[in-house]
């Protein structure tokens, strides 16, 4: 069984928690949860990673830490029960996924009843592409990547933040949603719009 939660900004909201409390069959507190800082601005200093940290203790768990797979050994997260991939910029997290084999990991311990919250560029890591990034934030490819094939956990295409123009101001005045419906001609598919407080809950029966 795969247990998926795709959001913008994590744990911002109840209904957000509850829903991934919801996935929740055993103790908590005897859970062991990693949180992915590498993508992110400050890694494990990130204040959205700190937050993370706050709120699955806040929840009740009690074994958590944070794992940046541009430095960490990926074997780690075999043994964790719930996976957290934060944000931040979605080329350099793409490139150390697959740089450091946490790609191969995350995809087999989805199928494994582990289960996976993608938070931003976390969520894009885990669809099928991040070309919509490419496409919208050229700029943030500091790792000069040309292949944008992502992990296909899911293949949802997200684009989070959907309600912040102000995160992605274009020299045409474009709206974000003229941009994505341009994307969507373009590439010949069909994106996910994900604002700010909202998620995606994907549970899906896979054969072992």
């Amino acid at each position: 069984m795969s247990r998926l939660l795709l959001t913008s900004c994590g744990f911002i909201t109840e209904d957000i928690k509850n829903q991934f409390l919801d996935f929740m069959d055993r103790d908590l507190s005897r859970l062991k949860v990693s949180i992915i800082t590498t993508g992110s601005p400050m890694k494990e200093n990130n204040r959205y990673a700190q937050r993370a940290m706050q709120d699955f203790k806040d929840m009740g768990f009690q074994h958590i830490d944070f794992v940046d797979i541009e430095f960490d050994d990926p074997q780690i997260l075999v043994h964790r029960d719930v996976i957290y991939i934060n944000g931040g910029n979605p080329f350099t997290l793409l490139y150390y996924a697959k740089k450091s084999g946490a790609d191969e990991i995350i995809k087999t311990l989805a199928a494994q009843n582990v289960i996976i919250v993608g938070v931003s560029a976390g969520a894009l890591l885990l669809g099928p592409n991040i070309n919509i990034v490419d496409f919208f934030t050229p700029q943030m490819n500091t790792m000069d990547l040309t292949d944008f094939k992502a992990l296909g956990v899911t293949d949802k295409l997200i684009f989070p933040h959907y309600d912040r123009e102000d995160k992605f101001k274009d020299r045409t005045n474009k709206t974000i949603e003229e941009r994505i419906v341009e994307f969507e001609s373009n590439e010949n598919c069909k994106v996910t719009r994900l604002k700010e407080e909202e998620y995606i809950s994907i549970v899906t029966n896979q054969a072992q």
